[in-house]
């Protein structure tokens, strides 16, 4: 029996981006399905719950955050916002209500289709009783069982709390974490405002971690917004 692919849900208002986006991801094997408003949309990720979502901040009938907190009270699929707001604070309010990914107007096609499949393959782990033991990109592996961290087969040691950071990221690899969330899950709901915090623990990380801290390929910031790991 084969496989299904992927549901994709589009929530956007413009016929033309829907067009766009409904050519673009069957011609990479996905089945997309539409809604041009948040009701329909909400009454689509019901009735014929998607794989992944791709919504519009700028809905007719209401604002896509509020779709997202929506779908956040039951549903855990990736939601992937792609919205012409471009600012810092829609990018942070989007991602704290659920959102797992977002990306500004215009877009890269090639960009889109990566970041679902990173998407897709987060969710994919958290479907797992246990999650993913073992973590592997590029030269960067992370064994969560043993608690021991390997870079270009070198193991390398990290202080309690620099590996409590990279675990939170290694648990939720290819998704942005805004600052809030990481400060919250690693230093606690006190210290939700101490952004100096990442800063300094993220810098040892990449030098420890990269093969240059200054061009990262693992440990990826979202200017602004928060941290990122890479997922491929």
């Amino acid at each position: 029996m084969v496989e299904a692919s992927p549901l994709i849900l589009i929530i956007e208002d413009e016929p033309q981006i829907r067009r766009f986006l409904q050519a673009a991801l069957t011609g990479a094997g996905y089945r997309p399905i539409e809604a041009e408003t948040g009701k329909m949309g909400l009454a689509q990720a019901a009735t014929q719950p998607p794989d992944a979502i791709i919504l519009d901040l700028g809905l007719p009938d209401m604002d896509g955050l509020e779709v997202a907190r929506q779908i956040r009270a039951w549903s855990s699929v990736p939601i992937i916002v792609l919205s012409a707001r471009g600012q810092e604070k829609d990018k942070v309010a989007a991602l704290d209500l659920g959102a797992d990914d977002y990306l500004t107007k215009p877009f890269g096609v090639g960009e889109l289709l990566a970041r679902i499949r990173v998407a897709l393959r987060h969710a994919a782990r958290t479907e797992g009783e246990d999650g993913q033991a073992v973590m592997v990109v590029g030269d960067l592996k992370v064994d969560l069982a043993a608690r021991r961290v390997f870079r270009a087969d070198t193991e390398v040691h990290l202080t309690p709390m620099e590996y409590r950071l990279l675990t939170t990221l290694v648990k939720h690899a290819g998704k942005v974490l805004t600052h809030a969330f990481l400060l919250k899950e690693v230093w606690g709901p006190a210290n939700a405002r101490e952004t100096h915090y990442l800063r300094v623990f993220m810098a040892n990380l990449r030098h420890k971690l990269e093969a240059d801290a200054s061009r990262p390929r693992y440990l990826l910031t979202e200017q602004g917004v928060g941290y990122r790991l890479a997922d491929e």
